[in-house]
């Protein structure tokens, strides 16, 4: 793995050097796009709009519009705009873990320590694990502020960049139907939910689409009929809820027997 940023973890006074590593991979397969008339592979060009002519991406610099005219600001400028948060994460507090939304999570990335910073990466480890805590830290990546959260997974200090709260919709635009649902109805709801209920072993989750997608392109280059399965889905009416239950947690408890 090629490490995509380094720097330091602080908290309090203790630092400890790091080289930061991404933890998750994209799993969507290589699709090239075409010119349906002859399959020939689609090309983007960075182009000057005034001259129409293709700018090489060395000569590509970034602008901030002001008035009517650009401030071209250089790779220093980034860094100097907050020296320390473009080198530091800086864990400024420490929150319980169930405080934290799941929705707010984006990307996790891997934490190692470089040369001296073993003990202090350990001591920080350590003390997250026995205190069930994540902590709350900020820093800048890529030309952007990050906010995130630092906790362990398998013996690793995670850094997981998180959403800030403007980045957040408000839930008043979602619209909610006001019916109301019984005691009964939830109680056996609670029953099914008990009933599908296991300890999360995310191993078992495979991503099919992939290799699904895979089988339609080989039958397609073979010339054979790619065969679709109809998949028809029909809501449930509020008069059939309680019946829909009652069959669900008999199939289920059929399964497990």
């Amino acid at each position: 793995m090629k490490s995509i940023w380094n720097g330091t973890v602080s908290f309090g006074l203790v630092s400890i050097p790091i080289k930061m590593y991404s933890a998750s991979e994209g799993r969507t397969l290589d699709l090239d796009m075409l010119d349906k008339h002859d399959h020939a592979r689609i090309r983007y060009k960075r182009v000057n709009e005034n001259t129409g002519k293709e700018v090489a991406y060395k000569d590509i610099v970034k602008g901030y519009k002001k008035d009517d005219a650009y401030v071209i600001l250089e790779k220093e400028d980034f860094e100097n705009a907050n020296l320390k948060k473009s080198k530091t994460i800086d864990i400024e507090e420490f929150v319980e873990e169930t405080e934290v939304a799941d929705m707010l999570f984006k990307n996790p990335y891997y934490l190692e320590p470089q040369k001296e910073g073993g003990k202090a990466y350990n001591l920080l480890r350590d003390a997250l694990k026995k205190t069930g805590k994540l902590g709350v830290a900020t820093f800048v990546m890529r030309q952007k502020e990050n906010l995130s959260l630092i906790g362990v997974y398998k013996n690793v200090i995670v850094l997981h960049v998180i959403r800030f709260a403007e980045e957040i919709r408000d839930t008043k635009e979602i619209k909610i139907p006001k019916s109301k649902t019984s005691e009964k109805e939830i109680s056996m709801a609670e029953s099914l939910i008990e009933n599908y209920t296991a300890k999360f072993e995310f191993e078992k989750y495979k991503d099919v689409y992939n290799e699904q997608l895979l089988k339609t392109i080989e039958s397609k280059s073979s010339g054979k009929k790619v065969k679709v399965e109809k998949v028809e889905s029909e809501p449930t009416a509020a008069k059939d809820l309680m019946a829909k239950l009652k069959a669900s947690l008999e199939k289920r408890k059929k399964m497990a027997s």
